[in-house]
């Protein structure tokens, strides 16, 4: 198995892309730590079927100051991680002129700046054991922008420079630092859009259809695993060719 007696920390791992990554990692034979603002109903049944391997925090990232300790507690708690995958996020879309500072602080905070601690924490250990794989989740907008989204688009944005700063810092230590940058992925949000719009997005992408979260834990099995221990400070886009 490709993940077989490894360790990983996902972050916003209750719903989605998250739960898709931590999901996918179990079944590749990792011990799994998710951490989420809310613990999901099922999570009794999940820890269950994953005999052990699964373990949950119930944490807000927003709090910098827990947020660091949280993550020094894991590392205790686990011994090491061997994969570390930021991908908790928030949204507080609005036009920029009408946007406050609070809610642009507050995205930033959970989903650059929360990163930034957890993978620093996180990161010293990996590059004592010199060895790692740090897997940030970026966004299409980081790349390109949108608009109604500034807070968000500048966040996931600073994760793709995050991403290629650190790349550099620990590469002679063993570890690597990658991103994913999802596009049009199903979600409660894009579920909840009108047919129509949904429709004309769809229209936009080569491949027809909207990315699945497996979609994107695919990717992240890849990047965490021994198949990409040459690939480090790459973003990859996994958008179905929305942006060619």
């Amino acid at each position: 198995m490709e993940l077989q007696d490894k360790k990983a920390l996902v972050t916003g791992a209750s719903r989605g892309i998250g739960r898709a990554i931590a999901d996918r990692f179990i079944a590749a034979g990792a011990e799994v730590w998710g951490i989420g603002t809310k613990e999901p109903e099922d999570m009794g049944e999940r820890i269950e079927k994953a005999s052990g391997r699964l373990h949950w925090v119930s944490a807000d990232l927003g709090d910098l100051a827990a947020t660091e300790k949280l993550a020094e507690s894991l590392l205790k708690e686990s011994g090491g991680f061997d994969i570390l995958v930021n991908n908790a996020g928030i949204t507080r879309d609005n036009l920029s002129f009408r946007m406050t500072l609070d809610d642009f602080q507050k995205v930033l905070d959970v989903n650059l700046t929360a990163a930034f601690l957890i993978s620093r924490t996180i990161g010293r250990d990996m590059i004592r054991r010199r060895a790692g794989s740090i897997i940030n989740m970026s966004s299409v907008v980081g790349i390109h922008g949108n608009g109604g989204q500034a807070n968000y688009s500048a966040s996931k944005a600073g994760l793709i420079g995050l991403t290629k700063s650190l790349a550099q810092e620990v590469a002679s230590r063993g570890v690597r630092v990658n991103a994913i940058a999802p596009g049009f992925i199903a979600s409660d949000m894009t579920n909840a859009m009108a047919a129509e719009a949904k429709e004309k997005t769809i229209e936009h992408i080569p491949l027809k259809r909207i990315g699945q979260p497996e979609d994107i834990a695919e990717a992240a099995l890849f990047l965490a695993s021994a198949s990409s221990s040459y690939i480090t400070g790459q973003i990859i886009a996994v958008d179905g060719g929305m942006f060619i």
